[in-house]
């Protein structure tokens, strides 16, 4: 923890001991004021919940991290057990707030029952996409810094909220895509690949279509000079589908990196290239 957290941590242990304490010697007190009383027992409950929420926290993440520590983790477990804890925070506080001021919370919640139900479904698709960010953060499927491609978007996680994944485009523009969309399209993690490759794909009419040989000879002047290439990996032209009116290739090479930037500077190239082959022999 850091050290604005642990100063935080023991300012509340201490109004906490210091409150629980003065219930006895202070008891004819808050008996006769009901309201100081009310005041007391919210604030007693916020700091009780509170403190054992940020003792679980600490616990929870300190025995994660030394059971991994000697393994690379792509999990978002410290990241989920975070935002549980701000959840329960958040739920103890209105909780406290409505002890303060003299409403029985079991009351309430069982008045509130109707209301709560319209409530749910009015708040419907932001309840499911905070279920979904839960469901996501305590995955090992993608991670923050992952590079995503889901739906029309892509680009580089850099975090989770409840809500949303924010991912910033290669514009470095931030894209909030809602957690649903993740259960609900077609998600690639670019990141998890094991190798740096990256394939690129175009088409060419048929009139103008080349061979993989004549395609890759062209092509070979610019991998060789592409400095942001792995070329011990070399590359390959292959055909990957042939319709009534074009033919479709994809290129596959490897970068010296996994960087968003540097495969998009390699795409942007050779999809330059592929106009000016379709110049040059159109």
């Amino acid at each position: 923890m850091t050290k604005s957290i642990s100063i935080s941590f023991i300012v509340r242990i201490i109004l906490w001991v210091v409150l629980t304490a003065s219930f006895v010697p202070l008891a004819d007190v808050y008996e006769q004021r009901k309201t100081i009383r009310d005041i007391a027992y919210g604030l007693n409950t916020f700091l009780t919940a509170s403190v054992l929420i940020s003792i679980g926290h600490f616990i929870l993440v300190k025995l994660y991290n030394s059971r991994n520590e000697q393994q690379v983790v792509r999990g978002n477990f410290v990241l989920g057990i975070t935002r549980v804890a701000t959840v329960g925070n958040v739920f103890f506080i209105i909780v406290s707030l409505m002890i303060a001021i003299g409403i029985n919370p079991r009351d309430f919640i069982t008045s509130m029952t109707i209301v709560a139900m319209a409530i749910a479904v009015i708040f419907r698709e932001y309840i499911t996409n905070m279920i979904s960010g839960l469901i996501i953060m305590f995955s090992d499927q993608f991670a923050v810094g992952d590079r995503i491609k889901i739906g029309e978007y892509q680009g580089k996680i850099v975090d989770i909220t409840l809500a949303n994944l924010v991912v910033r485009d290669e514009d470095d523009d931030a894209v909030m895509i809602p957690n649903n969309l993740v259960f609900t399209a077609t998600l690639v993690n670019k990141t998890s690949q094991k190798s740096n490759k990256i394939v690129v794909k175009f088409e060419l009419p048929l009139d103008r279509a080349a061979a993989v040989e004549e395609l890759e000879l062209y092509f070979k002047p610019l991998f060789q000079n592409n400095t942001n290439l792995d070329h011990a990996q070399g590359f390959t032209v292959k055909i990957a589908d042939v319709a009534k009116d074009y033919i479709k290739y994809k290129v596959e090479v490897s970068t010296i990196s996994s960087s968003n930037k540097i495969h998009q500077q390699v795409q942007s190239s050779i999809l330059n290239e592929v106009l000016q082959f379709k110049k040059l022999f159109g």
